[in-house]
């Protein structure tokens, strides 16, 4: 491993691909070769709610909305987000994304992953 890594994250493949037109979803922690520090990418069309939300059992995530608005749902709380916004979220808090008229565009950050991972999905969470 060196000491330092570049990947473009649009470069990444698209996880949802064709399955979720309008969601793009691109992992980049295993292109960055980290241990510790996990990049995503994900944009969500306009107007596009994810039905499906997560949590985690131990890693804490922030967000930062690098493009368009949107809402995001925290458990039982639906907030406003704009370009530029940084949400920290506790692990163990569901969240789910909606996107805004011009769509929502943000960049994962989460710590390190532990073994097999530790994402809960929660089916139609946010119908």
């Amino acid at each position: 491993m060196s000491d330092y890594a570049i990947a473009n994250l649009k470069d990444v493949d698209d996880s949802a691909g064709h399955r979720a037109p309008d969601i793009e979803a691109r992992f980049g922690r295993k292109h960055l070769d980290s241990r510790e520090l996990g990049v995503s990418y994900f944009r969500y069309g306009p107007g596009y709610r994810s039905p499906m939300g997560h949590h985690h059992k131990v890693q804490e995530e922030a967000y930062v909305v690098v493009g368009g608005s949107g809402r995001m749902r925290l458990d039982e709380e639906i907030v406003e987000l704009r370009q530029w916004d940084a949400v920290r979220v506790a692990p163990e808090v569901v969240r789910g994304f909606e996107g805004g008229p011009e769509g929502l565009e943000i960049i994962a950050v989460g710590g390190e992953k532990p073994e097999g991972g530790d994402g809960v999905a929660v089916e139609d969470w946010w119908t």
